[in-house]
């Protein structure tokens, strides 16, 4: 296991391949397990990263609180030996840290891979706020087992899928429940809305037709960014990933084509 100290604490990350760097950064609740299916199709080409943010994974849990900001901080520390800008792919919490890096560290930044993700999450309704109610609750009522029973579900619906609901109950329950609901409450009211038009850097938004967060939603953020596509995966959801690794991977590798290409 590789490690790295960042800020005082310790971070857990994979590396293989060589050339351009690309850093995975993984959502809530999860770790570099997220890239199982891309790191090693990537690799063939790429110098691929992938981190475990704190509380996640093998890189241990800190007492202080959670935010996306904090999150991205620890990634910019993690980078500042890189001698170029990187590629950065982010999924659903991932994507947010991501977003953040790109607004407090664009020097940092060459292009970015967005995959259902998310540019604010409001507590201005109430159905918003019950939502990460029952994200923190489940965890402290139920325990984690049972979080990622609620998880699997969504992510993971169809008959044909239970392996996959199974290998995600199998994770969560390892994870610590404290840590969770930090990160949980790390989200709640983060937003960058307001400096999207900030970010310059290429950006793929990738978008699944039955994630959490409308296509429409996705589409109307992407337009606020200067030099950003939106693509839409039909008949996926929010872990599409794991769902369908091969399609993800050449919408990516398409935009990677196209940027590379220029």
């Amino acid at each position: 296991m590789t490690f790295k100290k960042i800020n005082n604490h310790e971070f857990y990350y994979e590396e293989s391949g060589s050339g351009e760097a690309v850093l995975f950064i993984h959502g809530l609740g999860s770790s570099t397990l997220d890239w199982e299916y891309q790191l090693p199709y990537f690799s063939k080409n790429y110098r691929t990263i992938a981190i475990d943010l704190k509380g996640h994974g093998k890189t241990k849990s800190s007492e202080e609180t959670y935010s996306i900001k904090g999150f991205a901080n620890d990634v910019a520390s993690f980078l500042k030996e890189e001698t170029k800008p990187v590629t950065i792919i982010g999924i659903s919490m991932g994507g947010m840290v991501a977003f953040q890096l790109a607004v407090d560290y664009p020097h940092l930044v060459k292009k970015m891979v967005i995959i259902n993700s998310f540019v604010e999450v409001p507590l201005d309704s109430r159905a918003n706020r019950n939502k990460l109610r029952l994200r923190k609750f489940v965890p402290k009522l139920l325990g984690m087992k049972a979080t990622g029973k609620m998880i699997a579900k969504k992510v993971f619906p169809y008959e044909n899928q239970e392996a996959l609901r199974n290998l995600i109950v199998s994770r969560w329950e390892k994870n610590n429940a404290k840590d969770y609901v930090k990160s949980v409450k790390a989200i709640a009211g983060w937003s960058i809305k307001e400096h999207l038009s900030a970010i310059v850097c290429p950006v793929l938004v990738v978008g699944a037709e039955f994630d959490y967060i409308s296509s429409e939603v996705k589409i109307e953020y992407t337009k606020q960014m200067p030099n950003a596509k939106f693509v839409m995966i039909p008949k996926v959801h929010h872990a599409v990933s794991m769902e369908k690794p091969d399609l993800l991977n050449a919408v990516i590798t398409d935009f990677f084509n196209k940027e590379n290409a220029k």
